[in-house]
C-alpha cells in the first residue's frame, strides 16, 4: 500500500504530523512526499494520494485533482478548507474527506476503512498518542506542544478546526522527541500553539508558570541548544502575558522578542471579532514584556469589511502609540476564511492613506509581515469562495 502526501510550501507541518501518524501505527504502508504534480503520476495509479490544503491554495488544488482523478488515482483531503468545505471538495473529485483532526482517521482507512466524510471534529485525539514528528523519515517541525483554542475568534479557523477545548503534549513525551531529535542534530527547539503562555493549562488562557518551566528547564538539562518560545508559531495572548510568566521564560529561552496578538486598536472591532481582550490588555501586555527584556512584536489585522473610518484611524493611532513604547508591529489583511464567522464577510479593504503610512513604517524597520500580498489574496480568496 502507497501513500503519497502532495506537499506544497504552506502544508508542510500538516503532511509531518500525518505520516508520523501513520508510520508509528503502520510498517505496511509505503510513504512518498511528492513535491511535485509530475511526482505523483510517476506512480502506479492503485495509489492515495493525500491533499492538505488551506482557501488559498483551492485553484491550483483544483486543477491537480481533476488531472489525478482522470488518470485514476483516489484522492484523500484534509486539512483547513476541506474541514470548511468538505462537500465540495467531493465535488471537485476528492474520494474522501478529514475534517478536523485527521490522525487516527488516516489510520483507519488506511486499515481498511471507507467513508466519504472522516469526522475528527466530534472524536478528537490526545495528542500523546502520536509522535510530534518522524524522526524515522527524518522529517522534522516546530513541536505542536497544543491543540484547540477557546475563543472562537471571528476571523480564525483554529477553534473550527481543532476545536474549543485545549489539548496540551506533555512534558514527558515533548523531552523524549527532542531528546530523539538531538541524536538527529536538530538542537534548536521551537513550538506551535495557539497561546504559548497557556501550555498546560486548564482553560488556554491562564499561565500554567509550572509547567512552563518543566517544559523549558528539561529541554535546556537534556542539551537543547536552542529554544524558541512566545515566537512564531508559538505567539501569546495579551492577557495570558504577566510578570511570573515572563520571569521564567526568560531565564531559558533564545528569543527576544514576544509576539503578541492585538488585532485591532478599536474596542467595537475587538468586539466583533470575540477576541475577548482590550487594548488596555495590550498595553498591559507590552509593557510587562518590555519590563523583562523583551521587544514586543504586536500583531494586527487591517481591511475588516465592516471597519468605519473611525475604527481604522484608532488602530493607527494604537498602532502609533505601540511604535512609540519601542514594539514592532507585525501586519496582516484580513483573509475571509471558510468555515469563520467572517467567511462571507467580503475582501480586505484597505483605503489608500492606510497603506501608505503602513508602507512607511515598514520603511522605517518599524512594521513587518505580508499584508500587501495578503490584501491581493483577500480578493481572491473572496471571489473564489462565496
Amino acid at each position: 500500500m502507497r501513500l503519497i502526501f502532495r506537499q506544497t510550501k504552506f502544508n508542510r507541518y500538516s503532511i509531518v504530523a500525518l505520516l508520523s501518524a501513520v508510520v508509528s501505527r503502520l510498517d505496511s504502508v509505503e510513504i512518498v512526499i511528492a513535491r511535485r504534480l509530475e511526482d505523483i503520476v510517476s506512480f502506479p495509479t492503485d495509489s492515495f494520494v493525500a491533499y492538505s490544503f488551506m482557501s488559498f491554495d483551492l485553484k491550483q488544488v483544483r486543477e491537480e485533482v481533476k488531472l489525478l482523478k482522470s488518470k485514476g488515482y483516489t484522492l484523500l483531503a484534509g486539512g483547513p478548507h476541506p474541514t470548511a468545505q468538505p462537500e465540495e471538495c467531493l465535488a471537485m473529485g476528492f474520494d474522501h474527506v478529514f475534517i478536523g483532526d485527521g490522525e487516527e482517521n488516516l489510520i483507519e482507512f488506511l486499515k481498511g476503512e471507507r467513508q466519504p466524510i472522516f469526522d475528527g471534529i466530534s472524536m478528537r485525539v490526545d495528542l500523546n498518542d502520536y509522535p510530534p514528528f518522524c524522526v524515522e523519515l527524518s522529517q522534522f517541525m516546530p513541536i505542536e506542544i497544543t491543540r484547540g483554542c477557546p475563543f472562537g475568534c471571528a476571523y480564525c479557523q483554529t477553534s473550527s478546526i481543532a476545536g474549543k477545548i485545549v489539548r496540551h503534549r506533555s512534558v514527558e513525551q515533548i523531552v523524549h522527541y527532542c531528546q530523539l531529535g538531538l541524536k538527529k542534530h536538530k538542537y534548536v527547539a521551537r513550538f506551535i500553539t495557539p497561546n504559548a503562555f497557556g501550555y498546560g493549562s486548564k482553560d488556554g488562557v491562564t499561565p500554567n508558570v509550572d509547567a512552563i518551566e518543566s517544559l523549558l528547564f528539561n529541554l535546556r538539562k537534556i542539551g537543547m541548544r536552542e529554544i524558541y518560545f512566545g515566537t512564531f508559531p508559538s505567539d501569546v495572548r495579551p492577557e495570558s502575558v504577566n510578570d511570573e510568566v515572563l520571569s521564567v521564560v526568560k531565564k531559558y529561552v533564545n528569543n527576544r522578542s514576544i509576539i503578541v496578538g492585538a488585532q485591532s486598536g478599536s474596542e467595537r472591532v475587538l468586539k466583533i471579532l470575540r477576541r475577548g481582550h482590550s487594548t488596555e490588555d495590550v498595553l498591559k501586555a507590552v509593557d510587562t514584556i518590555k519590563r523583562h527584556g523583551f521587544v514586543p512584536h504586536v500583531d494586527f489585522i487591517f481591511g475588516f469589511p465592516f471597519e468605519t473610518e473611525e475604527d481604522l484611524h484608532e488602530t493607527l493611532q494604537f498602532v502609533e502609540k505601540l511604535v512609540e513604547m519601542g514594539c514592532k508591529i507585525h501586519a496582516h489583511s484580513f483573509l475571509p476564511l471558510p468555515g469563520t464567522i467572517l467567511e462571507r464577510a467580503g475582501s480586505a479593504r484597505l483605503p489608500n492613506w492606510l497603506k501608505k503610512r503602513l508602507s512607511q513604517l515598514s520603511a522605517e524597520g518599524k512594521l513587518d509581515g505580508y499584508w500587501q500580498k495578503q490584501e491581493h489574496m483577500s480578493v481572491e480568496l473572496h471571489s473564489q469562495t462565496r
